[in-house]
Formats: C-alpha cells, sequence, structure tokens
C-alpha cells in the first residue's frame, strides 16, 4: 500500500444527508446541518467523509434520482453552502468525497424528458430503448432490483425503455459515445470544486449488452443475493447481460484518466454483481482503472469466522495494484449491530466490530451512527418511506430501519430537528444519542475515537499485509506487518468465552493503549471473552 496516497488506510465516514442534522427545521437534515457537525467528524478521528446524493431530484429514490446533476436539491441547501462544506472540512483535516450516480438518471432529468418524445430528437439515443417482441411484451426477461420487469412502455415512442432500479430511473446509454463523454463532464464539474474523490454508485450498471439476450435462470437452491432480499425475483436470474459488461473497462479507464488530471483524488466503486470478487479486482486492475472498489460481501447477515476469511482470502488473492475498501454498513443494509448481533446485541460487540474492520488491510467505509452502536429501527407500515420496502412489505422491510435520523441528544427529537422528522427516532437510540455516550469513557462512541486515535499510531494496521492464522474455534486471528512492525490480533466472534493457541512460530506480547480488550494471554494460549479483543506485537 502506497503511503503517499491519502486514502491507504483511511476511515472514510458515509453521511446520509437526510438523516444526519436538520438546519432550518423542514424535518430533513441538509448541508449546513453537515457543517455544524463537522467538529465532531474530525474528532472522531476519521480521515474522510462521504456524503450521499444532495444533487437536485425528485426523491423517488432519496437522490439515487437525479434531475440535475450540478445542481444541489432545494432541500439541501446551495452551491454556496457546498463550497463552504469543503473549506471547512478542509481546513479541519478532512476530505471531502461525494456520489456519482452515473448508469441512470431520473426520469426527471431534462435528457430523459427529450429522448422519451420521439425516435429523432438530439438525445433519442441517451438512454436504453427497445421495440416490444411481436406480441407486445418487454424485450427480455431482465428484471428492475426494486420489482418488476427492467422495461417500462412509454408510448410516445412505442418503445420500452430500460430501468435497472424504479421506473423513474431510465438507464442511459453508454454504447452511444456522447454517454459516457457528458458523464465525464459531469463528474469533472465537481473536481473542480475540490472534491476529494467520488464514491462511483451501481458502476457495474453502465452497460447493458445489446444483444437484449434473456438472463439465464438461476437454480432455486442458489437463489441469494447481495444487498436484497432474497424474496425479490431478481435472485431468480444471473444477471449475465443486463449490466457488468466487458466494454465498462474502457468507460472506467476514463474516470481514471480524468482523475490522473487532478491528483490525490479518489474514485471508489460500488459493486454489486454475480461475482463481485472477481469483479472487484477486475475493476481496480493494471493502475490505470478506479483505486478502489468496495461490495456487499461483508453487508451480508453471514457472520463467521470462516466466511470473513474465505471473503478477505478471496480478494487479496487476486488484486492486482488495487486496494480493498472494506463495509460492514450502509444505507442500503440493516444495521450491523442488528445485522450480526441479533435483538439485544450488547455494547462490547460494537466495540469488537469497529477494531475489526479497521483491522483489515485496505480502507473502510463507516455507516453514520455505527459508531454509537445504533441498532435497526423498526418502522411502521405506515411510516414506510422507502419504495422498496413499500414493494416488498411485509417480508422486506425495506432500508428506513437503518436510515433514521442521528441522535445527537436526549429530546424528544434527539437534537436532530425541532419539527417532525422525516423518519421517527426509535425510543432505544436515545440512550445511544452522542451527548449521552460523551462523558462516559467506556461508551462505544469514546472507544471507537480511542481506537481510531491508536490505530494510526501503527503503520501495521495502515499499510502493512494481511495474513491469517488458525488460532481457535470463533476466533479471527489476523498477522498484519510492515516494515519493523508486526501485529498479531485476535478477535471473538461469538457471544461467547473463547480460547485458542497462538502458533509457536511466533512470540507473541500484548500490545495494550486501544481501548475494549476482554482477552487475556499466557504464553502461547489466548483467552478471550465475550466479543473479546487481543492485539499483539510479534518480536
Amino acid at each position: 500500500m502506497n503511503k503517499d496516497e491519502w486514502w491507504s488506510g483511511a476511515v472514510i465516514y458515509q453521511i446520509y444527508p437526510r438523516s444526519i442534522m436538520d438546519s432550518n427545521n423542514d424535518g430533513i437534515g441538509d448541508l449546513q446541518g453537515i457543517i455544524s457537525k463537522l467538529d465532531y467528524f474530525a474528532e472522531l478521528g476519521i480521515d474522510a467523509i462521504w456524503i450521499s446524493p444532495f444533487f437536485k431530484s425528485p426523491m423517488k429514490d432519496f437522490g439515487y434520482d437525479v434531475s440535475d446533476h450540478r445542481k444541489v436539491d432545494d432541500m439541501f441547501g446551495t452551491l454556496a453552502d457546498f463550497d463552504l462544506l469543503v473549506d471547512r472540512a478542509h481546513a479541519l483535516g478532512l476530505k471531502v468525497i461525494i456520489d456519482q450516480v452515473l448508469s441512470h438518471t431520473s426520469d426527471q432529468h431534462a435528457w430523459f424528458q427529450e429522448s422519451r418524445m420521439d425516435r429523432t430528437n438530439p438525445k433519442a439515443d441517451w438512454y436504453v430503448w427497445a421495440d416490444p417482441s411481436a406480441d407486445g411484451t418487454p424485450p427480455n426477461n431482465w428484471l428492475a432490483i426494486f420489482g418488476g420487469s427492467a422495461w417500462e412502455w412509454e408510448p410516445r415512442r412505442k418503445q420500452y425503455y430500460m430501468h435497472n432500479f424504479l421506473t423513474s430511473q431510465p438507464d442511459l446509454n453508454f454504447h452511444n459515445p456522447d454517454v459516457p463523454k457528458q458523464m465525464l463532464a459531469e463528474v469533472e464539474f465537481w473536481l473542480k470544486r475540490k472534491v476529494d474523490g467520488f464514491r462511483l454508485d451501481a458502476i457495474n450498471f453502465c452497460y447493458h449488452s445489446t444483444c437484449l439476450k434473456n438472463n439465464p435462470v438461476k437454480p432455486e437452491e442458489t437463489r441469494k443475493g447481495l444487498g436484497f432480499s432474497v424474496d425479490n425475483p431478481y435472485a431468480f436470474q444471473y444477471h449475465k447481460y443486463d449490466n457488468t459488461q466487458p466494454e465498462n473497462f474502457k468507460f472506467l479507464e476514463s474516470i481514471r484518466a480524468l482523475m490522473n488530471r487532478y491528483p490525490g483524488r479518489l474514485a471508489l466503486g460500488e459493486v454489486s454483481s454475480e461475482e463481485s470478487i472477481k469483479t472487484m479486482t477486475d475493476y481496480t486492475a493494471g493502475n490505470n482503472r478506479l483505486h478502489m472498489t468496495y461490495s456487499f460481501e461483508l453487508l451480508v447477515d453471514t457472520f463467521t469466522v470462516d466466511y470473513i476469511r474465505q471473503t478477505v482470502e478471496a480478494l487479496e488473492s487476486e488484486l492486482d495494484g488495487g486496494l480493498p475498501c472494506w463495509s460492514i454498513g450502509n444505507h442500503d443494509v440493516v444495521r450491523v449491530l442488528s445485522r450480526w448481533g441479533g435483538d439485544n446485541p450488547p455494547d462490547h460487540l460494537a466495540k469488537m466490530l469497529a477494531a475489526l474492520l479497521c483491522s483489515l488491510r485496505g480502507s473502510v467505509c463507516w455507516y453514520q451512527g455505527d459508531e454509537l452502536g445504533l441498532t435497526e429501527a423498526d418502522i411502521l407500515p405506515e411510516q414506510i418511506q422507502d419504495p422498496y420496502g413499500i414493494t416488498f412489505w411485509p417480508t422486506f422491510k425495506g432500508r428506513d430501519g437503518c436510515r433514521t435520523p442521528m441522535p445527537w441528544t436526549n429530546g424528544d427529537k434527539a437534537g436532530f430537528t425541532e419539527t417532525t422528522p422525516w423518519l421517527p427516532v426509535p425510543d432505544e437510540h436515545h440512550a445511544k444519542s452522542v451527548a449521552f455516550q460523551a462523558d462516559d469513557p467506556q461508551s462505544i462512541l469514546n472507544n471507537f475515537k480511542l481506537f481510531l486515535k491508536w490505530r494510526k499510531q501503527h503503520s501495521a494496521l495502515l499499510y502493512g499485509t494481511i495474513d491469517f492464522e488458525d488460532v481457535g474455534e470463533n476466533i479471527l486471528a489476523i498477522v498484519r506487518c510492515h516494515e519493523n512492525e508486526k501485529i498479531f490480533a485476535c478477535f471473538n466472534l461469538s457471544p461467547e468465552i473463547a480460547q485458542g493457541n497462538i502458533p509457536e512460530k511466533y512470540s507473541v506480547s500484548s500490545l495494550d493503549g486501544f481501548g475494549h480488550s476482554g482477552a487475556k494471554l499466557e504464553g502461547q494460549h489466548i483467552l478471550l471473552q465475550s466479543y473479546g479483543v487481543f492485539f499483539g506485537t510479534i518480536t
């Protein structure tokens, strides 16, 4: 790992702007709200903030349906607010990453409004259009992630348009050379506004196969998806033709070429594909594509030593020049503490998960509120905002449960707003508020701060190689080495006491100062309390 690149070993804090802080009391978070909390983010010890979409949008998918890539939506503020945010973040030593939604737009975007009118206008070929089958049905069996066919009828053109997500999110046609050229211009607009990088949303969805062949059927026993409900018919197919096409490599290389003209800027891609490990390695190969990618591999329900080890080792064995970026929580999945800890997860699980994630090689995307130990909120049917949840209720309740407002204080509105928030603050989050935890040296929040501060003192955790060792049941053991520093770390993934033996080839002594522990070392024998953590120096 190159220490000269600021993102090497960085902790990137994801901000979901609707839910971070409401500055104008309309119940929705905004850019001025983010500005008011920049000191908090800096005090955490993170390296960068990633702000989810704040662009002009009808908000059918809460900002991931962009109607103007160069404007800030009125509910979030203005371009002047954004410029101020960047300047103040930089003054505090924080980098600023923003989302770029390149594969699709809102159906309210001026480009689509023109494209849908007829087959001869200047934007006619900017979106994916197809004639119906002979019987009037869609051209193939492709499905949308949010339910139903990936094709929607447009009577003015007498054609179907493609949408991988909502019907209001038509897919751009990247096979038209004007489209990737235009999207690069949209990216450069923000580079000129001094952003430090981009999280590239659904970056493997930019291209489709022009053959429009049916996707093959997936056997029932293999119908599991990363990042979407298994009750979703989307899991019934191998998505061979509707995304992750080889033509995308050229576009990724053009993104990297643009980024190279602005030194120190990061291109981080989100990948959700049939073979995400392979896609991640392909998308970062050769030092001329993306700098990093992350996927849903650790955003799943599975929480075992074998799964985490096999996932990390699989990516490490394939990487060719790119860096891994790991995440266990974001705005699309159930809060990690509920996902991996059940109904009543203990505080020490939250502390262990932070140490574990931040000890893997590469960089980290950390979701807002996880440093407080927030659990998934139970949203009543009548309170659901997420169109995904509305479609699949009750077997899948949507993503609102991880998107509730940040609890800053213990008050009725949790210090987020003075009016009714766009999503309710669950009662159990009040006792996890920033104010409640701030003065408790043993709190999840203060442990997170302490660990990140301690981590920065150890180059092996920031830049080192990674290897795994067999120590004992339920114990994930890793070795991180960089220059003269060698660290042996153990994590008990069980609520029960775990015991193991450090391999004889290592001479290990305890390394203290990182906060949460729950470990005892006697010779080569290690004993870990429930969700305990051990760090040692290899001599």
